[in-house]
């Protein structure tokens, strides 16, 4: 990728992070521990139905759920240049945790 284009797409996800770092002081502790029961933070998305078969449309319902949760601990856990790599479609490296 062209170094110009790189810096300008690490400069946007810079300014994101903090967006929500700043929505993190201000939203508080209580409404991130909602969050994290009502988007399953820390329990399966699987769900099953009365016959004891995966209900598929629940499940994914759920599953959407929590995948707004992992992007909100992503910004607010890594680096932007891990999170560059990862919406590249990269893996971060050691490297890059350490000059993150």
């Amino acid at each position: 990728m062209d170094w110009e284009v790189w810096q300008k797409k690490l400069g946007f996800i810079r300014e994101r992070k903090v967006s929500y770092l700043a929505f993190k002081r201000i939203a508080g502790v209580p409404f991130l521990k909602d969050m994290a029961i009502f988007c399953r933070a820390n329990e399966t998305c699987v769900v099953k139905d009365e016959n004891g078969k995966i209900d598929t449309d629940r499940t994914l319902i759920l599953e959407g759920r929590r995948e707004v949760w992992l992007r909100i601990q992503n910004h607010f856990n890594l680096t932007p240049e891990q999170l560059l790599a990862i919406y590249d479609g990269r893996s971060f490296t050691p490297k890059e945790e350490e000059n993150g």
